[in-house]
């Protein structure tokens, strides 16, 4: 995936209210930027940190700058969780995961399930649906290890929930974490953050939900 324009460097002086980042541009600009990404970003947010913004000059924006990427721990991060549907789509269609290959027809955001929810991407794979959750992860590192959730997610747990009942049904249902860092070999649930998502991720995929990890 490119970047349709060239992002703006800078340097973070801090992360607030969850959706907000203050930066220091290159330039010398002091802007305040939209930060697409409601976890705790372990790792992702510490002030004088390098990152990289987009901008989008349009008057229907609160803000013209989004937070994409960070220096952390001598990488590059992709903190923006709306690109991951994106991501995963793409290796979808360049064949990155096998298991997952040949669907000829892919829907996005559909809505789904017992409990109101909407999946990120649904499948036709041999005449089969194919109910697809992606997650971002992108911080709490540990050694070549990422960790997911950074931080408690009831909504998460739902998504695996609403999973499992996919393929109660007799569909297919993969969830698909997509590592937005070059630095680790594997992904493992957070347990010590949210021990109830773990918990519920071993459920899931006992019960025959798919389980992938997708680097990018």
């Amino acid at each position: 995936m490119d970047f349709p324009d060239p992002l703006l460097p800078g340097t973070l002086e801090r992360r607030y209210k969850r959706f907000l980042a203050d930066v220091h541009l290159d330039d010398g600009r002091r802007v305040t930027a939209h930060c697409p990404n409601t976890g705790s970003m372990m790792g992702c947010c510490t002030p004088g940190a390098r990152v990289w913004l987009s901008h989008r000059d349009d008057p229907r924006r609160k803000l013209a700058y989004t937070w994409e990427l960070v220096e952390a721990d001598g990488t590059l991060v992709g903190i923006h969780t709306g690109r991951s549907n994106a991501l995963v789509a793409e290796a979808l269609e360049a064949g990155r995961l096998p298991t997952l290959a040949g669907a000829h027809r892919v829907r996005r955001e559909v809505a789904y399930g017992r409990e109101r929810s909407r999946i990120d991407l649904l499948l036709s794979l041999a005449g089969q649906d194919c109910y697809v959750e992606v997650k971002n992860v992108t911080a709490a590192v540990r050694g070549d290890t990422a960790l997911f959730p950074d931080a408690v997610s009831t909504r998460g747990t739902r998504h695996l929930r609403e999973l499992m009942a996919m393929v109660e049904a007799g569909h297919r249902a993969a969830l698909v974490f997509c590592v937005q860092r070059s630095d680790v070999e594997r992904v493992r649930p957070a347990d010590e953050i949210d021990p109830e998502y773990g918990q519920w991720l071993r459920r899931a995929a006992a019960a025959g939900v798919e389980v992938l990890a997708l680097g990018a």
